[in-house]
């Protein structure tokens, strides 16, 4: 039951964080994917004119179903990793190095469950993506043309994307989080909340407040998106080759890199941190929130 409700947790701070920052992950996108070379007010001021408002939120629905499950596994599986470590060390708190260790398992176990979810998305969105008849007939068309295994297209800079990624997102969140609840104002908080005990709201119940934790969130999340950025660049190109002569990990960084250099490797990095920075304090923030509200051990 603890685990159902810690799932429903993260899957719930995932659909809301997602869908408030769904335009940002489309412009994101379009210069990964599509390799839009205009400039951001350009872009937006297209995907308006041709789409209506509508069009920034193009494929969401899609990812809240592949980030729902993801964020649920990810946030779930620190928390199980890292309560685990404990156990095995006898420590009464984590050090920081049990903090990577525990969120690169994290990122590894989510990646490696929800990626094929994470590469029809890519595919629908990139160029002739709406010719393939959704969700179901993308997939359906993956399988007969490419195999099973095309889902799975990107798994290794996936996991090496992932991996550090979970270790920076949720070591950095935790260090934070306790270098505040170990200082004299966060025990004294602590204090505060003990004495007023089950008065208080689910808002005044966060240990962090609830400024510092979209702050710590927000932090957390520029810090893990600027160290894997060009992973996540090489994975979406893996996952759009097609036909025999696809490249491995290494040579397709190789050629973006011959095509336009190492800035290369960060393109879209921008969009991306306006859409990392709002989505990590929001997913944080709902996480701390539906744990309270759910009774989450």
């Amino acid at each position: 039951m603890n685990t159902s409700k810690h799932l429903w947790a993260g899957a719930i701070a995932a659909m809301v964080s997602r869908t408030i920052v769904a335009p940002l992950e489309r412009l994101k996108l379009e210069y990964i994917v599509r390799g839009e070379e205009r400039n951001l007010i350009e872009l937006v001021t297209s995907i308006a004119t041709t789409q209506g408002l509508r069009g920034f939120w193009k494929g969401n629905l899609l990812n809240i179903l592949r980030t729902a499950p993801f964020k649920a596994i990810n946030f779930c599986a620190y928390d199980s990793y890292r309560k685990q470590l404990l156990r095995v060390t006898g420590n009464k708190e984590a050090t920081n190095f049990e903090r990577f260790i525990a969120g690169a398992a994290a990122g590894i176990t989510a990646t490696v469950l929800c990626l094929p979810l994470d590469t029809v998305r890519t595919k629908l969105v990139a160029r002739g993506g709406e010719a393939l008849g959704g969700i179901a007939g993308a997939f359906r068309y993956m399988i007969q043309t490419e195999g099973v295994l095309s889902l799975y297209k990107g798994l290794v800079p996936s996991i090496a994307s992932m991996a550090p990624s979970g270790a920076v997102f949720y070591s950095v969140y935790d260090i934070l989080k306790s270098a505040y609840l170990h200082s004299p104002e966060g025990q004294k908080r602590l204090h505060d909340m003990k004495q007023q005990g089950q008065e208080l709201n689910a808002l005044d119940r966060l240990e962090l407040g609830p400024i510092r934790t979209f702050l710590y969130g927000a932090i957390a999340g520029a810090c893990a998106e600027a160290t894997t950025y060009p992973f996540e660049v090489v994975r979406r190109q893996l996952q759009l080759q097609a036909g025999r002569n696809q490249l491995g990990t290494l040579a397709t960084g190789l050629k973006i890199i011959e095509r336009g250099g190492i800035p290369a490797l960060y393109a879209g990095l921008l969009p991306s941190l306006l859409q990392v920075l709002p989505s990590a304090a929001i997913s944080y923030f709902v996480y701390e929130c539906m744990k309270i509200v759910l009774k989450v051990e």
